[in-house]
């Protein structure tokens, strides 16, 4: 992992961590962890999810784009904003 990509999962990570309930069993937030399938974030936390990626990362997410494969773990969101950032 590239210190850019070490810079991403940190800022998603710290935010998910601000402003969603974690249990002490994910404190540590591991980057494969799902965040939909452990209710970490549910859909609703998801678009928050979406509108902080779109502010701090300066990018827009379409609609087609918002699929588990982008945006369930942090993994998938760090390899998405390089993606769309062209990183």
């Amino acid at each position: 992992m590239t210190d850019g990509s070490n810079d991403i999962v940190k800022t998603v990570r710290t935010f998910i961590a601000s402003n969603f309930y974690l249990s002490d069993k994910f404190k540590e937030l591991d980057p494969g962890l799902s965040l939909m399938d452990t209710g970490i974030v549910d859909s609703t936390g998801i678009l928050e999810v979406i509108e902080f990626l779109e502010e701090k990362f300066e990018m827009v997410i379409e609609n087609d784009e918002i699929i588990p494969e982008n945006l369930d773990t942090i993994d998938n969101i760090e390899k998405f904003v390089r993606r769309k950032k062209g990183l």
